[in-house]
């Protein structure tokens, strides 16, 4: 069960796979897939299952044919450097390429592919606005950021829920902007209680939307505690 929201005077709905719908325009929006960054870090000597674009595109084709979309839009970072589309797969290439007919589609430019390669189809620009929602990869400046849904940081939140700790990705919003978990599976996570997240709210404060099994939990920040040691990226960790 996913949980409504309003960004800017848009109605959204928070899917508990980590994604994004606005069912006004039938538009299915994820954040950083990080498509081949298994493969990235093996090319370095640091072995993972090779197994996290597979893992990644079967949930986004799953949440393809739930809510049958007419226009999917990734808020950048899709794939997780400039040589990863060269590294797919050859099924897992051809999957990808048969999602991205199907439907409208756009890429929006991130920092790790500010160039996304062209041969999957789809439209490639640096941000895309539709009626009151700008998307975009990296959150701007909180004076331009009415109806900014956007990804890149990761955020991830931990809080205490009758004596158990859970900490997990989240959505972030305070009602102006949204940021969106990342839907890789090697994706890892930033404490939205860090400066780069919670600064972008201000005095107004925000609320997180935490992805649960079959549902998405709200919780305001107050709830939250930080996660102990740094709240730099975490290790690289297989998503469900």
């Amino acid at each position: 069960m996913g949980a409504r929201v309003t960004v800017n005077q848009a109605g959204l709905l928070a899917d508990p796979a980590g994604a994004l719908v606005w069912p006004e325009h039938r538009c299915l929006v994820v954040a950083d897939l990080h498509l081949e960054k298994g493969s990235s870090y093996a090319a370095h000597g640091r072995m993972l299952p090779p197994y996290d674009t597979r893992t990644t595109l079967a949930r986004l084709a799953a949440l393809i044919r739930h809510y049958r979309p007419s226009r999917v839009v990734c808020l950048g970072d899709s794939f997780h450097d400039r040589k990863a589309a060269a590294r797919l797969p050859e099924g897992e290439a051809a999957q990808l390429k048969r999602l991205v007919v199907a439907q409208r589609w756009t890429w929006i430019a991130g920092n790790h592919d500010p160039v996304p390669p062209t041969a999957f189809g789809g439209e490639i620009v640096d941000e895309l606005t539709l009626g009151p929602l700008c998307f975009r990869h990296q959150p701007v400046a909180r004076e331009h950021a009415a109806g900014e849904v956007c990804g890149h940081l990761h955020p991830k939140a931990a809080l205490s829920v009758r004596g158990r700790r859970i900490s997990g990705p989240c959505f972030v919003t305070d009602g102006r902007r949204i940021v969106l978990p990342a839907f890789g599976a090697y994706a890892g996570g930033l404490d939205v209680l860090d400066p780069a997240i919670a600064s972008l709210f201000g005095r107004g404060g925000f609320r997180v939307l935490m992805p649960g099994r079959d549902r998405v939990h709200a919780f305001t920040r107050d709830r939250l505690s930080a996660f102990s040691g740094t709240n730099r990226l975490a290790a690289p960790q297989v998503g469900a």
